[in-house]
């Protein structure tokens, strides 16, 4: 059921939930990883990784005005599919996305926090806080959530201001040398793996079609949330990095890997710097890890509800049944303390290529069943597009991180697995939810 009008969210605050989780979610914590695989094609890679988005965006932008449902991709490709084991277990690696990113943003956090506080960047040191960090925001949402849009848009201001701050000031000084495109294979390589791998600093639009039925006019603002959100997270990651690699030796930024944009504001502002995009980081990763960990298990009771996860995920009140907050809470304090940024990121990214890809096919089958809208040869591209990246990603898993690579393939074989012994036990089917469309 649509939420009241008077509880809907409009086109800005929607721009400002997808811009605040998509910020949260990348430029403060894999710069530095950005930069030790592109080098000084980093902002090229943040290019052509916004471009790459814009495939994946355009089908659930068509689909998103024509299905609002809060299970988002789900539903598109519950309606583009059908019901089966697959989709099922579809609906778990999307819960399992939350998951993996509520990792990145307590590595990243400790990343920062470390640092700012002069301790050392040690084993103990990081698990202890991203332990503790994880913990804190549990503790919040245990009580339920009450941030609303406005609040968002609010938060997504001060993020930007600091951004802003840092980007105007420090492309006075930028080495014009640091930042010019290397086409050699090896920078060439570099490049479409850091594009693929930059797949995941965009993945927030996709939260506007996970919250299209409490907005105002979906059928509109869904579209236009989705590539105004591109379009603002675009312009902010290529500034931002063309100010960090050009000022920053590439040695130096790499050292910092974990905190590498704090370390280039140190150029141009100083310590004042340091400080002030630590503290920035520190607040944006927190209402990142903050909404991603409440989205997550409100994810999971959606799907719950509507047929793709198991009840016990379910959190209609928390003193009751937080099995949801629980469950994604712990897996993501797990995967922090047992992969590097690089190791989760790639997970992350591999997991919603699958999902954008069923997302796309599913737009091409309604499409030919006249039960959506665009063009069918631009699905039939984006298809092809996606595909290359999801392989793309595959080849820097196994080159670089084999247990990245098995633990993705292992992510989809045991949610097959889980869903098809689920399905077997208790033989219900999925529900297409009651939505427009």
């Amino acid at each position: 059921m649509r939420a009241k009008a008077a509880e809907k969210m409009g086109l800005w605050e929607a721009v400002a939930m997808a811009v605040g989780t998509m910020i949260g979610a990348s430029i403060f914590t894999m710069l530095g990883l950005g930069a030790k695989i592109a080098g000084p094609n980093l902002p090229l890679v943040f290019v052509l990784s916004g471009l790459l988005a814009l495939f994946v965006a355009y089908s659930y932008a068509h689909l998103g005005k024509r299905y609002v449902s809060n299970a988002g991709p789900i539903e598109f490709i519950v309606r583009g599919v059908g019901d089966s084991v697959v989709t099922g277990a579809l609906a778990i690696l999307f819960w399992f996305s939350f998951v993996v990113s509520i990792a990145l943003f307590a590595k990243g956090f400790a990343g920062y926090f470390l640092p700012l506080v002069h301790l050392p960047l040690s084993s103990l040191a990081q698990g202890l806080v991203e332990a503790v960090v994880v913990a804190v925001f549990t503790a919040l949402n245990f009580f339920g959530s009450k941030t609303v849009g406005r609040a968002e848009f609010w938060i997504v201001l001060v993020k930007l201001s600091v951004l802003g701050v840092f980007v105007v000031l420090g492309l006075w000084t930028i080495n014009p040398d640091w930042v010019t495109p290397r086409f050699d294979p090896a920078h060439l390589r570099g490049t479409l793996y850091g594009a693929a791998i930059f797949f995941l600093s965009y993945m927030g639009f996709g939260l506007v079609t996970n919250a299209s039925e409490n907005l105002e006019n979906p059928e509109a603002n869904v579209p236009r949330a989705i590539y105004l959100s591109i379009l603002i997270v675009s312009i902010v990651y290529v500034s931002v990095a063309l100010v960090a690699v050009g000022n920053v030796a590439l040695p130096d930024l790499l050292k910092a890997e974990e905190y590498a944009l704090a370390e280039a504001a140190k150029p141009f502002l100083g310590s004042f710097g340091y400080v002030l995009l630590s503290l920035g980081a520190l607040f944006s990763i927190s209402s990142a890890l903050n909404a991603t960990l409440y989205g997550g298990a409100n994810i999971a009771y959606a799907l719950a509800r509507q047929g793709e996860l198991p009840a016990a995920f379910e959190r209609k009140v928390w003193f009751s049944a937080p099995e949801g907050l629980y469950a994604t809470a712990l897996l993501g304090l797990l995967f922090a303390l047992g992969f590097n940024l690089s190791g989760i990121a790639s997970i992350t990214s591999s997991v919603m290529i699958m999902i954008y890809l069923f997302v796309i096919a599913s737009h091409y089958r309604l499409l030919r069943r006249g039960k959506a809208d665009g063009q069918l040869w631009f699905v039939t591209l984006s298809l092809v597009v996606v595909a290359t990246v999801f392989l793309v990603l595959q080849v820097y898993q196994w080159n670089q991180n084999r247990a990245a690579f098995w633990t993705t393939f292992a992510a989809f074989g045991l949610a097959l697995v889980f869903e098809w012994l689920y399905r077997g036990a208790t033989r219900r089917v999925i529900q297409k939810r009651n939505v427009t469309g």
